[in-house]
């Protein structure tokens, strides 16, 4: 029987409009709780998603067997018994190994010229018993005795942190709870750093723990006052300072003390301007800043450590790059770049002040890295790294100065891939207004570009995210049964810097939209596929852009696949108690106090443009700890829906009782939840 949620009329009004929510009643004022004790949820409501999971798992009964083989395929593309290149601390090499047998990954480390090797932490022994688990952060201290580690065994983001002495693998410190989960030790080993949530669970306050002392001795560092920004605090390169960054998606303001400091009292900056970003380092006795001050999509400023204020271009910026941000070394500066949606890296000689790109592969469509291979920066040697949709990620070992670069870790597909098999393209369309919007294609060679294929659209377009061209182990059971998949970079990220951004946010965010159904027609003009072959997919923010396109042109589309969807997003902007509303007003808008704002997120806001119509095939998921997309979003969506949609199509909603914001914990609960999406896809394209 069709799962069905009792309607209770709630009028509301806001700026002079009024209309009735019938399914208001779903959210709880006391939903923070129920991300701690899901028990605390609704009993009625509780009934609804309990029955709409055996509605689901009825309808899905046929794919059971196809689950099951995806499962398989997917594990089978896993080197499950894998170990990480290992990095260089002063005394240690640290490294981290995943097993056949295991769920979660273990962390190793061995004297530098020693054999013994110890494990430090073993995720599959703390995950015993646990129904969600999920770690936070582990930090080794600087003297490597001891190990700090968080905690979430709920899926809700409150993090405990614990404290371990690794010799003897004791707890030598009362767990802290209720914290962001982010850890930072002191530079003497004699204390750590970690966030604390307020009321709302928004971190806004950083503590210090001294080691030895009691958790309520605990002393506040700094405290944000305003409840649209969260802080955090790190180190710097030169490991001399300490930084506290505050803000919000669109501003930041940083602090600096110095290591040294007995009392310490965090210093300035550059005061907080709104549209302004910036980011700080410290090496070489220069400050660098990353900011878009006067120069939309970034530059890279610096200044001595005596002359703050005194700063000189060091990077300049380029219109529609995005300049990233710096490694480095004693004698080089690495940096990365974006543009057309495809990412470089640039290598900086210090000696001589030439920069020059740094070319890994002749491969076009690539996502590239760089990382260091050890603390010591008194080297001429990295590694650096490319993935692409086609190529498994190959990393080398880089010798700066003689430019010979050495494979030293290919990712192996146990099960075999053959690179050559896929065909890879970068096309642009354009959407409604005449932007071009790259869209990055992959496919199997053998197949007919003449219209009849499925093919999986993927957008995201928000908080200036960019989707990289990047491999997956996942992608290729459907890509081997000639599905094509494409990846919109559509408006909302930065693939083409600020503008690409500022475009597709606030009172411009239906261009989001728009690029993404341009994106479906062009592919359907091209003979890519046919409107009646096309699956779209987006998680959280790509869920609020796969729930719109739905109600604007469902007949365009198969089937959707929404995960975690951001499907209510007027109820929940205009919400300013909830965790993540005030962080997000200049993403989103301010509909409560500003009518404009109100009128255009309600013009495009998925749950309240539902209309009866014919609507494609649909699967929802979401879950009860979730704290970003709290579940009563897509509950309430998907019980609106099935009152509202007017034919047969199938209509899932499958809510995990024991997860946060994604899929459940461990390994193979995540490639069970990748199964059960790709599925639906199956089912829906007639390819069970």
């Amino acid at each position: 029987m069709i799962p069905r949620l009792r309607k209770q009329p709630e009028k509301k009004s806001c700026h002079g409009y009024n209309w009735v929510d019938d399914y208001s009643w779903v959210h709880q004022d006391n939903c923070l709780e129920i991300l701690r004790d899901t028990s605390k949820v609704n009993p009625e409501v509780r009934k609804y998603i309990e029955s709409e999971n055996a509605y689901t798992k009825d309808k899905m009964a046929d794919t059971v067997e196809i689950q099951k083989k995806i499962f398989r395929e997917i594990e089978g593309r896993i080197k499950l018994d894998d170990e990480s290149l290992p990095y260089k601390d002063k005394k240690y090499e640290y490294w981290t190994k995943t097993t056949k047998e295991g769920n979660y990954s273990k962390k190793l480390r061995k004297k530098i010229g020693d054999t013994k090797v110890e494990t430090y932490w073993d995720g599959d022994q703390e995950a015993k018993g646990k129904k969600f688990f999920s770690t936070g952060d582990l930090e080794v201290s600087y003297n490597d005795e001891l190990l700090a580690y968080s905690i979430d065994d709920k899926g809700g983001e409150y993090f405990t942190i614990y404290l371990r002495r690794i010799s003897d693998n004791k707890i030598i410190e009362d767990p802290i709870k209720d914290t962001a989960g982010g850890i930072v030790w002191a530079y003497d080993d004699k204390s750590f750093f970690y966030r604390k949530h307020d009321s709302q669970k928004r971190p806004r306050k950083i503590f210090q723990h001294v080691l030895g002392t009691q958790n309520k001795e605990d002393k506040l560092i700094y405290e944000e006052k305003d409840e649209r920004f969260t802080c955090s605090i790190d180190t710097t390169s030169c490991e001399q300072f300490y930084l506290i960054e505050t803000g919000e998606h669109t501003t930041t303001e940083i602090y600096y003390f110095h290591k040294n400091e007995i009392v310490f009292k965090p210093k300035l900056f550059t005061k907080r301007q709104e549209g302004i970003l910036y980011t700080i380092d410290s090496f070489n006795n220069y400050w660098y800043m990353h900011t878009n001050k006067d120069a939309e999509d970034f530059k890279i400023m610096r200044c001595e450590h005596e002359k703050i204020g005194y700063w000189e271009d060091f990077i300049a910026a380029k219109n529609g790059v995005l300049i990233g941000g710096l490694i480095f070394l004693k004698n080089w500066i690495l940096r990365t770049e974006i543009s057309d949606a495809l990412g470089k890296i640039f290598v900086k000689n210090l000696k001589t002040n030439k920069e020059e790109e740094l070319i890994i592969t002749d491969e076009k469509v690539i996502s590239p890295s760089v990382s260091l291979m050890q603390k010591d920066k008194n080297t001429d040697v990295l590694r650096i790294s490319y993935e692409s949709p086609k190529t498994p990620s190959r990393t080398y070992e880089y010798n700066l100065v003689t430019r010979q670069k050495k494979l030293v870790k290919e990712q192996e597909i146990p099960s075999g891939h053959n690179r050559d098999d896929y065909i890879v393209e970068r096309l642009n369309c354009l959407s409604h207004d005449g932007r071009k919007i790259p869209i990055t294609v992959t496919y199997h060679k053998n197949i007919k570009l003449d219209g009849t294929s499925h093919l999986l659209l993927y957008g995201y377009g928000s908080y200036g995210s960019s989707m990289s061209p990047s491999f997956s182990t996942s992608k290729f059971s459907l890509i081997d049964r000639n599905v094509i998949w494409a990846t919109c970079h559509i408006r909302g990220g930065m693939e083409r810097g600020m503008s690409w951004w500022r475009e597709g946010k606030m009172l411009n965010k239906k261009n989001t939209f728009l690029d993404f159904i341009s994106c479906a027609k062009f592919l359907v003009k091209k003979n890519y596929t046919n409107k009646e072959k096309i699956i779209i997919y987006g998680g959280s923010a790509g869920g609020l852009l796969v729930s719109n396109v739905v109600n604007q042109a469902p007949d365009l589309f198969l089937g959707a696949i929404m995960a975690v969807p951001f499907c209510d997003n007027l109820t929940t902007n205009l919400d300013h108690s909830l965790p993540l509303t005030k962080g997000e007003l200049k993403e989103f808008g301010d509909a409560k106090n500003n009518k404009e704002h109100f009128e255009y997120i309600r013009s495009y806001a998925p749950y309240d443009n539902i209309e009866k119509k014919n609507y494609p095939h649909i699967l929802i998921t979401t879950s009860l700890s979730d704290s970003r997309v709290l579940f009563d979003e897509p509950t309430k969506y998907c019980a609106k829906l099935r009152e509202f949609k007017t034919n047969d199509n199938l209509l899932l909603l499958k809510c995990e009782m024991d997860a946060g914001h994604g899929s459940r914990s461990g390994r193979k609960n995540t490639i069970e939840d990748i199964a059960f999406d790709y599925a639906f896809a199956l089912k829906i394209a007639g390819k069970l």
